[in-house]
């Protein structure tokens, strides 16, 4: 991952009972029995739970909205009438990619009843999202606000240590994927294939200090942090504060205090979400150096920032190949924006930055580096997900995960593998290039050779004389094969980008089941929730 939450694939609340559509290959009374032992099944059913905050189960509340696929304008118009923390909810990507620290639901509710201030939290809603989410709020009067609520505390972290960072992707490959190895041993963490880890990687330490230069602090100053703990400001903005992505309440500080009145302006903007004001990608040193007016009390500007969060990675091993181990598959963020090198916060770290000489490279860890890879930790918990191989391995499952999303499933591949466990599994995989990003090759390809591994489908974006080709033209492809696996109670999986390629996916399924179940797109959604609910469609989007 891909830094992202599991969260369940289920859409929360009661959808409407899937129904077998009258073009289905099937008599009237056999009709008849299907749809009453659907509706015994899917009728009180309520979403599958995940580790982060749910609400309660309301089987009486349908969301219709909830759908990935449907446009914003649509969601809106279907909440319209709806109790604010619904219409709210209607705005927010429809993903529960939990990125948020909520999913949908709960983030809605969350702003509705005042304990939660930030609209910008909503990473695959982007913009779009925010600017909803102001719009709605600006309808409501802030007075008809309840009182706040308390959050909930974060998870209990212990430190992992790290052993190693090897390459994955090949020369010249625009990616660079790392195989990240931590140690498990001592720590009490547990974990199965499909579960994800957490961790707090620290900001940049040269970002921090240019923060503090273009402020003019020391970096002694004292400033408060998230858990109340006044820190001098260089320990908060390097371990406590999230100065790589600021949100609204940074950029309305900003403005108040800016000396220059174009440049309050302009601040303004951006607080309302206009991407012309400033970059969307914008971090603390970006806003400091565009807007040099605009100089806040040091513990006005912590207070504003939000706090530093876990980022979620989904596991890539199985504890039966690698005892005492945890593997993940880690795409390095790097990248050069308005004259400056950019690093993910926690992949950079991950990637490099921890371990510096073992991660050149192979970046293997070899018996005598052993002592200088303990140097390296990192603050982790283990997150439990329902993210899960069926228990009874005469169940087809089908797996989609372009890029890093191949991580769960090279854990649940690992995992059969070690158990002697053979077929009935097929996996959509691809990236941009064959020869530099086919991850994890050598394996995939010997599961293939013993049976492990069923079927394969490769699909490469930026191959040299091909055109491009995503995972989802691969599904189309084998459309009427794929709904074969789905008439003999295969699981769907898909893991990797929500933003994008989760819903081209989403899309695709439903145009198979338009195309080969012969039905109408109402069916095909239906179709789709009930998939969800029985456990037969799950995610695993960041």
């Amino acid at each position: 991952m891909n830094a992202i939450s599991p969260i369940p694939g289920a859409f929360p609340g009661a959808a409407p009972v899937p129904l077998i559509p009258e073009s289905a290959p099937f008599t009237a009374e056999q009709r008849a029995w299907l749809n009453g032992f659907l509706a015994g099944l899917y009728g009180g059913a309520a979403s599958p739970g995940g580790t982060a905050p749910t609400a309660e189960p309301e089987a009486e509340e349908d969301f219709p909205w909830h759908d990935p696929a449907l446009p914003l304008d649509e969601r809106l118009s279907m909440a319209a009438g709806k109790p604010q923390s619904r219409r709210l909810m209607a705005a927010m990507a429809q993903l529960d990619c939990g990125q948020c620290g909520y999913v949908c639901q709960t983030y809605a509710e969350a702003i509705a009843s005042g304990a939660e201030g930030s609209l910008s939290l909503c990473v695959p809603g982007g913009k779009a999202t925010q600017k909803a989410l102001k719009a709605l709020q600006a309808e409501t009067p802030a007075a008809a606000a309840p009182a706040p609520a308390l959050r909930p505390a974060g998870p209990e972290m212990v430190p992992v240590r790290m052993l190693a960072a090897h390459r994955l992707s090949g020369e010249g490959s625009a990616k660079d994927v790392r195989n990240v190895v931590l140690d498990l041993e001592g720590t009490g963490l547990r974990y199965e294939p499909g579960d994800s880890l957490g961790l707090l990687a620290p900001n940049d330490p040269a970002l921090v200090r240019a923060c503090l230069t273009a402020l003019g602090a020391t970096g002694e100053e004292p400033v408060p942090c998230p858990d109340g703990v006044a820190r001098p400001v260089r320990e908060a903005f390097l371990a406590h504060l999230a100065i790589a992505r600021p949100l609204d309440s940074s950029f309305d500080l900003l403005a108040g205090s800016a000396r220059d009145a174009k440049e309050a302006a302009m601040l303004r903007k951006l607080a309302d979400g206009d991407d012309d004001a400033a970059p969307a990608d914008a971090d603390l040193l970006d806003l400091l150096e565009a807007f040099p007016s605009a100089r806040p009390p040091l513990a006005d500007l912590a207070a504003s920032l939000p706090g530093l969060k876990p980022r979620l990675y989904s596991i890539a091993s199985s504890p039966l190949a690698v005892p005492g181990r945890v593997e993940l598959c880690v795409s390095v963020v790097r990248a050069e924006r308005r004259g400056r090198v950019r690093q993910g916060v926690a992949s950079s770290h991950l990637g490099f930055r921890a371990l510096p000489d073992l991660a050149e490279g192979e970046g293997h860890a070899a018996p005598g580096d052993r002592e200088r890879a303990l140097a390296g930790t990192v603050p982790a918990y283990m997150q439990v997900s329902h993210f899960r191989l069926p228990d009874d391995p005469a169940i087809p499952v089908i797996m989609c995960g372009p890029g890093t999303g191949i991580a769960p499933f090279r854990a649940f591949l690992q995992h059969r593998a070690a158990q002697g466990i053979r077929g009935r599994t097929w996996l959509f995989f691809g990236d941009q290039k064959s020869a530099t990003d086919y991850l994890f090759r050598p394996e995939i390809e010997g599961w293939l050779a013993d049976g492990t591994l069923e079927r394969l489908s490769l699909a490469w974006s930026r191959d040299p004389g091909t055109k491009k080709t995503y995972v989802q033209d691969r599904m189309r492809e084998n459309a009427a094969d794929l709904w074969r696996w789905f008439q003999d109670g295969a699981r769907f999986y898909i893991c990797g980008d929500a933003a994008r390629m989760a819903k081209d996916v989403d899309t695709a399924l439903r145009e198979i089941a338009m195309r080969e179940g012969r039905m109408d797109a109402d069916a095909a959604r239906d179709w789709i929730v009930a998939l969800a609910r029985q456990n037969r469609y799950q995610r695993d989007v960041y």
